[in-house]
């Protein structure tokens, strides 16, 4: 898997962490390890710009995926393909006070890999499954570490 980070916010961030908790949950989704996808951590003010150009939802929000909509790589027989590109805040995520912000920001990257690969929680159905499925990923990417 290619996974280009980007920080582009002033905020230290564990990078490394990112990249290897995005290739876990890929890996374990079955993608092509071929495939491709791009995080980039921003400002709030980025964010912001962002979260109201696409969603058209006030103030900055923590996580934003943007898949490729023409790929669906749920297997690896799929061939490799550009999943697309996760957009994450920092300093929004390190407003969580019941654990880090690196821990919320690996979090984060579940999520937004999953958001990338079709998954939705916009019921209570599929945030119950997409929300376990994320949990799922957390805890057995950080029991591999």
């Amino acid at each position: 898997m290619t996974i280009e980070i980007e920080n582009q916010s002033a905020t230290l961030c564990d990078d490394v962490a990112l990249v290897q908790v995005a290739q876990f949950t890929l890996g374990k989704m079955g993608v092509h390890p071929d495939s491709d996808i791009s995080i980039t951590l921003v400002d709030e003010a980025r964010m912001t710009e962002l979260h109201i150009q696409w969603m058209d939802l006030p103030g900055p929000t923590d996580v934003l995926s943007f898949p490729m909509d023409e790929v669906k790589p749920f297997s690896a027989s799929d061939g490799p393909g550009l999943i697309g590109d996760i957009v994450l805040c920092p300093t929004v995520a390190a407003q969580v006070k019941t654990h880090s912000m690196d821990d919320e920001l690996a979090l984060l990257t579940v999520h937004g890999t999953l958001h990338l690969l079709g998954f939705d929680h916009a019921d209570p159905d599929t945030e119950k499954e997409m929300f376990a499925l994320q949990d799922d990923c957390l805890r057995e990417w950080r029991a591999s570490q």
